[in-house]
Parts: C-alpha cells; structure tokens; sequence
C-alpha cells in the first residue's frame, strides 16, 4: 500500500463520523412537543370604570406540536384551570370564581383547541381554533409570532374576546361602563425540540 493510499483511507475514516452527524441533523424531527409550563404564561387585560387591570391564569395544561417543516399539521390544545385565576386581588378572585362571571362550580374549565395553523410570512403564523368558556363556544383567531433558539422555541401571541359572548359578568356585571367587554389576551408559550429516536 502506497503512502498516498494510506492518506486517503485515513482522510476518508476521518470524515466518517462527521457524515454521519450530518446525517442525524438532517433526520432529527423538527416538531416542538415538550412544552415548558414554568416557562409560559397566560395574561390578560380588562379595563375597570376606565383603568386597565392586569391579571393571569397560573393553571393550565398545554398540548403543542409545532412542526417547523409542515406548519399547517400544528396543533395545539389548552385546558385553563379557571381556578387558578390572578385578577390583581384575594377579594377579585374570589368574585370572579362566582356565578355571574366564571361559575366555577360548573365550569372549573375553558378550553382550546386548534383547527388550522397557517403561515404568514417569515416566523409569523396564525392560528384558529375553538375556544370554549361558561358552555359556550366561539371560533377564536390569533397571530403568533415563533422564535426558534436551538432545540427550544418560543411562541407569543394575543387576541381579545368579548366577554359577554360567553356569559362572564352576567346581571349587573353586563354594563360595560362598569367592565369594558373587550379583554385582552397574551400568551407565551415555550417548548424544547422532540428528541430524535434512536
């Protein structure tokens, strides 16, 4: 065996394992799956007698998969745990849990489930999908801008509803001068790559 063979039998082996790096880079699934609920959050805005009043939901259970490649295959699914409601005071939150707004007792949950993801242009999607609150359920769109770091990516985006389309603030609550109908919804969600199989 000549030098010159010897060279390029060892140059060779040693692209070897860099080849079939690339090859598992290419297989690994770009699906986003494993959310991260200590890093996510879902706020809202409501406007008191003309003040803005800040809250969030702290309980909630979130079922994403994002495919980066097949965007439109994206779904996605939130159970809110009402009970977990921050609306800025004890004295809030113990009211809104009542009858006329959320109804607890009956309703502990809302829901939302996806029905189409579509992108927009760059890393700008929107998504539609069905939102269920108090019983009563109503189609729901929302922009979402995604952010994806390495194996991580990071979802943010916002809608209003109108309360009173689904029940909450019923009876005196429903005058609007009192309780602006429009409440503002933000949410940022992240979740971690789905590990290649091996």
């Amino acid at each position: 065996m000549t030098l010159r063979t010897v060279l390029a039998v060892a140059l060779f082996a040693a692209t070897l394992p860099m080849a079939s790096l690339s090859a598992v880079a290419a297989d690994a699934p770009a699906v986003f799956d494993q959310v991260q609920p200590a890093k996510s959050k879902i706020a809202f805005v409501f406007t008191q007698m003309g003040v803005p009043v800040e809250g969030q939901f702290r309980k909630s259970k979130i079922d994403l998969a994002f495919d980066a490649a097949a965007p439109a295959k994206s779904t996605v699914r939130l159970d809110l745990d009402l009970s977990g409601i921050d609306a800025g005071s004890s004295d809030a939150n113990q009211e809104v849990g009542g009858k006329a707004w959320f109804d607890l007792k009956s309703f502990p949950t809302a829901t939302f489930v996806s029905s189409s993801v579509k992108p927009i242009s760059g890393n700008r999607y929107e998504m539609t999908g069905k939102l269920s609150i108090k019983g009563r359920t109503r189609d729901v769109t929302t922009p979402i801008i995604v952010t994806q770091a390495g194996n991580t990516a990071k979802f943010d985006g916002n809608f209003t509803l109108k309360r009173l389309e689904f029940g909450i603030g019923d009876g005196s609550w429903s005058d609007t001068s009192i309780v602006a109908d429009e409440v503002k919804v933000s949410f940022h969600v992240e979740a971690d790559r789905r590990a290649a199989v091996k």
